[in-house]
């Protein structure tokens, strides 16, 4: 029962906040710099990319809401990489799209993998689900690390 109240405020909340980043840098196919750029032959139609993150951050904030359910000695340290990955996740949209800079977000992007990765390692020692929850995330980081590198070969 708890868990269920949690994931009433910790999914919109992740969702909001990707959402949020996203609308504020102009993301997307829409994006006349973005529109102009080469692209990988593996690049998703642009429909994909708010099923994914709705997704995606919807799943996320599920695996948050078991983690904050669980009493652990571990969780205040998978909380902190949590929010250490979603702040960067936050911050890819605007350096790309906003900045259009791909080359740094390439490199958000890899850190981002890294910190993932350690969260998502953190969840699963605090609560296993959560951490099987993270996984498609992680898939879907090092498919996006493929695009923005390619972006990055194929306009220089």
């Amino acid at each position: 029962m708890i868990r269920s109240r949690l994931w009433i405020f910790t999914v919109p909340a992740v969702v909001a906040a990707g959402f949020a980043s996203g609308w504020l840098s102009n993301s997307g196919y829409g994006n006349v710099w973005f529109a102009s750029l080469r692209k990988p032959a593996l690049m998703p139609p642009a429909w994909v990319f708010p099923v994914a993150w709705i997704t995606l951050y919807a799943l996320m904030g599920v695996a948050l809401a078991r983690v904050l359910a669980r009493p652990s000695p571990r969780r205040r340290r998978a909380i902190i990489l949590f929010g250490i990955q979603l702040l960067l996740n936050l911050s890819w949209s605007p350096i790309f799209f906003g900045l259009h800079e791909a080359l740094s977000a390439l490199i958000i992007l890899i850190t981002l993998v890294i910190a993932g990765v350690a969260a998502t390692i953190a969840f699963w020692r605090v609560q296993t689900t959560a951490g099987v929850l993270m996984l498609p995330y992680l898939a879907w980081l090092t498919f996006a690390a493929y695009l923005n590198g390619a972006i990055v070969h194929l306009n220089g």
